[in-house]
């Protein structure tokens, strides 16, 4: 057996006219993620961890913000085409630990859906998706409302 890690981090602005996606879900917010996708930071982070735990390059490598068909593009959908290229190379996610950072609204109360979400798409249990959420002690881009940041690590396995 070969086990893998992976690292994975997105940044995105944020402003106001934007919904706002992390996880998966639709987070009520005045202001939403600014993105050629819908924006959803973590799910952009957890692709690049799996992509990076086997040497594959990155999100913006196999779905690149240049390609018009990828325009407002459900991040649920890369994700799902993302484990895929992971399961072709005979891989399975062990587990995800994962850490956002965003000042506003708090996280806490949508963490559970998310995982069941993450969990669903990836076609995993629940008990393998940790997510975290933090602010930035109002420091910083992320600290003013000005930006969401996501960091995802990855543990993958040859089966």
């Amino acid at each position: 057996m070969s086990i893998r890690i992976g690292m994975g981090y997105d940044v995105h602005q944020l402003a106001e006219n934007y919904e706002l996606w992390i996880g998966g879900i639709n987070i009520p917010s005045e202001k939403g993620s600014v993105g050629h996708s819908d924006g959803d930071v973590l799910i952009h982070a957890i692709c690049d961890a799996l992509l990076g735990a086997l040497n594959l390059r990155d999100i913006g490598f196999h779905f690149p913000d240049t390609d018009p068909e990828l325009k407002g593009i459900d991040s649920k959908i890369l994700l799902k085409k993302t484990i895929q290229i992971i399961r072709e190379k005979g891989y399975e996610l062990g587990n995800l630990d994962s850490t956002v950072c965003l000042q506003y609204p708090k996280l806490n109360p949508h963490i559970p859906k998310m995982q069941e979400t993450l969990a669903e798409v990836m076609n995993v249990d629940v008990s393998q998706i940790s997510i975290k959420a933090t602010t930035t002690e109002r420091m910083g881009f992320v600290g003013e409302g000005k930006g969401i940041s996501a960091y995802a690590t990855v543990l993958v396995d040859n089966v």
